[in-house]
């Protein structure tokens, strides 16, 4: 056991080895373990300073010792029987061993368990020292400081993190900031200093809080912490938060509770701060006007305006008197509006151009700064509530809405607010065409002067509505002012661009879209005519540009995506069309013309199933495109089910009951399912309702052929004569310059497979094969068959051309009981290949 006694001041001036002993007195411990120390002087400086006369150094209390070099003397009781040396442990026998010797080496070299390292070059001494630290302070009163500057910090960034909308980090702050303000109470109550407690610092913790809460939409959680400072009356001006409280109720529809709060923190705010009170009774006008109770919120509006007048309470009780349906009330309440001073100095002094050079830079240092904005948006505000209040009462103050008007517009030219009668013009025929009402407010936007900057205004309007209209040489007449005046208009330049596109003039378009741009580069209208206008020049990737230029709510228009997606398919990307096309379902599931639009890419691309699911889809939401419906009958007649494919023909024969194609379509669906006298009857309809179909003459005298029927004949001479009038027609035709053939054939969808066309068409007859007459490219190509008969009507044969995708009919044998034609009515002619149907 090591006992630390700490410094003894020893008085050394003494005589004999006696007194020695006597002067140090060792403690009871050491005393029954050691015995008495002897202490050799004869090397001791002091020793011999005072054997010798001289004078001894005085003591002083609370030092130690000190000679010229000066020492100290410590003791070890590290081991019993171990007395003291300066310096160093007291070796019993051995005395005080004052004057240090060289010590002896008990022990190995260069590691120490003592914690001094081995350095036998002294190394150390060359490093550079540490920097000094200062003494750290844990004292209770600095603990507590650091803890209010962590909790004031919080605050600090949860009011931050509100300011950027960030509602959640804000509150898990504010949250933080009550648990350390909580913990630093306790630690202060620890500390006994808590009645040096920062009640400021816990109001603010405790009102960031509540704010977070509401910020949150966590209302109940609010009104608690809310109530906690208000019930606390140490902290002052805590009356103010019963306002906040009736904000809370109010968003709550707790509109009573509202109006209770808002009344308690009216009767404890002082008459001084008049401010203050007239916005919290404009706020249980508010509060009324919710509720329905006219009368009362009138009354506090009214006290309002004749105190502290504002436009937006002109405004709200303009209002209110609307709907208490009280002329003369609001004739008042829009006179007290136009009396409420602007108190805006003239906007001369933010104009550029002045006289002196040093008026040019002031006006140019005070052009953006905070007052002129302030400025603005208060000029602004004005504008709105009085343009709002003539629009309200307007059409119920006079007998008709234009007597009110004029009324307003008289009122607002004897006031302050003079030059906005004219705004208030346009907005009359604004409300003209919003009432379609459009000679009026024709007449009304012609009544402005053309010197004046209105007249750009109502010239853009007049040109708007006779677009509208269709008239569009008079809208480019008035879309053409924006060119001559000097005052330029993005609005006017767009108008006169659409106008120039509907005339075909997409060059002098384009022009104004871009100037329109120039003056405005974020304006839709203009970006996305200019998008319409290279697009229609054939300018794809110019065009798909434009659209891209939209970002965020704009760039999910569908109008907007649909261009992008259809000029995507434009330059041949159709992968990424697909994409867009995608997009655009989602935003508009059922658009059926999109639904089209991504089956016929996967129809390029080769995927039937897909192509398939969409047109179905888009037939689903739009049955009456016929695109839609002849595109599903062939992938039907491809698939060889020809039932449903009739299903899709019939209801387009429904929709075009004069197209002879459809009807040719159900008939010729009938003929491959085997219904052979159903598909006569269909065949007989359409020749009655178009007789000149050759097409349909040549299914009849195949059919009647096959049935043995007499009235093949017949079809046959009818054929027969149609096929010479059209030829002598076609002569005719052929011999005029700059003539083309007529195609009156039926029509097919190319690439879909399916041919109304008999399956057994006979091999051509070389004799006959001369005799052919031309044919338009486009049945060719539908057809894709070709067959004739011969003279003698012989047993016909399959063409090995053709590859009917249902595969051959199966041949009904031929019985005799019908009358055999009789071709000498047909004299010496020989009936061509081209009379029968292919």
């Amino acid at each position: 056991m090591e006992t630390d006694f700490g410094v003894q001041d020893l008085d050394l001036s003494i005589s004999n080895e006696d007194d020695i002993s006597k002067s140090f007195k060792m403690p009871d411990m050491a005393r029954m373990s050691t015995p008495k120390p002897v202490m050799y002087l004869g090397s001791s400086t002091e020793f011999q300073r005072q054997s010798s006369g001289v004078p001894r150094t005085p003591y002083k209390p609370g030092t130690g010792y000190r000679s010229g070099t000066g020492f100290k003397l410590t003791t070890n009781f590290n081991k019993p029987g171990t007395g003291f040396k300066p310096g160093t442990s007291f070796r019993p026998g051995t005395g005080v061993d004052i004057v240090s010797r060289p010590m002896t080496a008990v022990r190995g070299a260069g590691y120490t368990s003592h914690g001094k390292p081995f350095d036998p070059l002294n190394q150390a001494a060359s490093l550079p020292a540490p920097p000094l630290e200062l003494q750290k302070d844990d004292s209770p009163e600095e603990r507590i400081r650091q803890q209010e500057l962590k909790i004031m910090q919080l605050l600090e960034e949860a009011c931050v993190a509100q300011s950027e909308n960030d509602f959640r980090k804000a509150l898990a702050k504010a949250k933080d900031a009550s648990n350390k303000e909580r913990h630093l109470i306790r630690m202060q109550e620890q500390s006994g200093l808590g009645d040096h407690h920062n009640i400021d610092l816990t109001y603010a913790v405790l009102f960031t809080l509540a704010n977070q809460y509401a910020s949150n939409e966590l209302y109940t959680e609010a009104i608690n912490t809310y109530q906690m400072i208000t019930k606390n009356r140490m902290f002052s001006n805590a009356y103010r938060l019963k306002v906040n409280m009736g904000n809370i109720y109010f968003k709550q529809g707790e509109y009573q509770l509202a109006v209770k709060m808002f009344r308690m923190a009216l009767d404890q705010v002082p008459s001084s701060q008049k401010n203050l009170r007239i916005k919290i009774m404009h706020n249980i006008a508010m509060v009324f006007i919710r509720m329905g109770q006219w009368e009362e919120a009138v009354s506090s509006l009214e006290y309002i305006m004749s105190e502290q007048a504002c436009h937006r309470a002109g405004l709200h009780l303009v209002v209110c008197c609307k709907a208490l349906e009280d002329k003369e009330r609001m004739r008042t309440a829009f006179s007290l509006l136009l009396s409420v001073p602007l108190n805006i100095d003239d906007e001369e002094k933010y104009n550029l151009e002045q006289d002196s050079p040093e008026d040019m830079l002031i006006a140019l240092a005070i052009q953006n700064d905070d007052l002129h904005k302030y400025e603005t948006q208060k000029r602004k505000e004005a504008e709105y509530c009085i343009n709002t209040a003539a629009k309200l009462i307007a059409p119920f103050i006079e007998e008709s809405f234009s007597d009110g008007y004029d009324w307003c517009v008289a009122t607002i030219k004897n006031s302050e607010y003079a030059r906005l009668a004219s705004d208030l013009e346009i907005n009359k025929a604004v409300m003209f065409l919003k009432q379609k009402q459009l000679p009026e407010a024709i007449a009304t936007l012609k009544a402005f002067e053309r010197d004046s900057i209105i007249a750009i205004n109502a010239a853009v309007n007049l040109s708007f509505i006779y677009y509208l209209q269709g008239d569009y040489d008079n809208a480019l007449k008035y879309g053409e002012v924006v060119e001559k005046t000097n005052a330029k208009s993005a609005e006017g330049y767009v108008n006169y661009g659409a106008s120039l596109m509907v005339k075909g003039k997409l060059g002098e378009a384009e022009s104004c879209f871009q100037k329109a741009l120039k003056i405005d580069p974020t304006f839709f209208e203009a970006i996305f005519n200019l998008g319409l206008c290279l697009k229609r020049q054939g300018h794809y990737n110019e065009a798909l540009g434009c659209f891209q230029r939209f970002s965020g709510s704009l760039a999910l228009l569908p109008a907007v995506v649909y261009q992008v997606a259809n000029l995507l398919e434009l330059i041949g990307d159709n992968e990424a069309a697909a994409d867009t096309y995608q997009q655009l379902l989602g935003l508009v599931p059922t658009d059926a013309k999109a639904l089209q639009k991504l089956g016929e890419i996967y129809d390029q691309e080769g995927d039937k199933q897909q192509a398939h699911h969409y047109h179905t889809d888009s037939y689903r939401y739009y049955p009456a495109n016929l695109s839609v419906v002849d595109w599903l009958g062939s992938y039907y007649i491809e698939m060889q089910v020809v039932e449903k494919a009739l299903t899709y023909f019939e209801k387009a024969a429904i929709m075009q009951p004069n197209e002879p194609k459809w009807n040719m379509m159900v008939a010729g669906c009938h003929r491959r399912s085997g219904n052979m006298h159903k598909a006569l009857t269909l065949y007989q309809d359409i020749h009655k309702q178009f007789p000149d179909n050759a097409e349909c003459l040549r299914f009849l005298v195949r059919l009647c052929s096959d049935l043995g029927m007499r009235e093949a004949q017949d079809y046959l001479m009818e054929l027969k004569k149609l096929e010479k009038t059209k030829e002598v027609r076609e002569r005719v035709n052929s011999s005029r310059p700059g003539s083309r053939r007529s195609n009156s054939g039926l029509s097919s969808r190319a690439g879909s497979g399916f041919s109304p066309v008999p399956e057994n068409a006979p091999v051509a007859s070389p004799l006959h094969s001369g005799n052919r007459n031309l044919r338009s490219a486009r049945l060719a190509h539908a057809h894709n068959s070709a067959g004739s008969m011969d003279s003698g009507f012989a047993q016909p044969t399959v063409d090995a051309s053709y590859s009917d995708p249902l595969g051959p009919q199966p041949m009904r044998p031929r019985t005799g009981a019908g009358k055999a034609l009789d071709f000498d009515d047909f004299g010496n002619e020989e009936l061509g290949d081209d009379l029968l149907p292919e």
